[in-house]
């Protein structure tokens, strides 16, 4: 199998389906994102909503207790910003 770098579009499936399983681990999914979520520290209680939520499990616990997106897997979607239950997640425009 080839690595991420190696791939090229000629190499995706049709429908750019990952065929193997077990391999997303392996593709930064979050490079096509366009908006980015960032938490009001100052406001999050810290429930996981956002982490339960995430479609793409790309939200994980820091160690002071807080939810954060790992940027390598976000795609932006927003769905954490909707069901955040005190609105303490606003989504950026991505910086080039």
């Amino acid at each position: 199998m080839k690595s991420e770098e190696e791939l090229s579009w000629k190499d995706l499936e049709v429908g750019c389906v990952i065929s193997d399983p077990g391999n997303a681990s392996q593709y930064r999914t979050g490079d096509w994102r366009s908006m980015r979520p960032v938490v009001d520290k100052e406001h999050c209680i810290r429930c996981g909503v956002c982490y339960i939520f995430c479609p793409d499990m790309a939200i994980h616990k820091t160690p002071e207790g807080y939810f954060e997106a790992d940027l390598y897997y976000c795609k932006g979607c927003g769905i954490c910003q909707q069901e955040c239950i005190t609105g303490c997640i606003s989504m950026v425009p991505e910086e080039e």
